[in-house]
């Protein structure tokens, strides 16, 4: 079990990315637009550095839903490789088998 603090940390960062999407998003866009003036662009990049650097999506990491393991951790499944493998033994996940051969 990862430490309760971590993966509370990890939720509040969740928050703010979802907070600041929009914004984010908007500035971003300004910020690439070649049509628009370069003071511009650059006002659009000084006000996305001024935004929490929590806001930015790169900074959520992926946890087991089960455990809250930080690492080996499977997209599709939401989930580590041990809270994988221990569920499928107990027959919890549909369709997964031990393999043999």
């Amino acid at each position: 079990m990862a430490k309760k603090s971590a993966v509370n940390r990890n939720e509040a960062v969740k928050a703010l990315v979802e907070k600041f999407a929009a914004k984010r998003a908007e500035l971003k866009a300004i910020a690439t637009d070649e049509s628009l003036p370069l003071e511009e662009r650059f006002a659009a990049r000084l006000k996305l550095a001024k935004l929490p650097r929590n806001s930015a999506p790169t900074r959520i990491r992926n946890r087991c839903e089960v455990t809250g393991r930080p690492r080996a951790f499977y997209r599709k499944l939401k989930m580590s490789r041990i809270s994988l493998r221990k569920l499928a033994n107990e027959g919890q996940i549909p369709g997964m088998t031990k393999a043999s051969w």
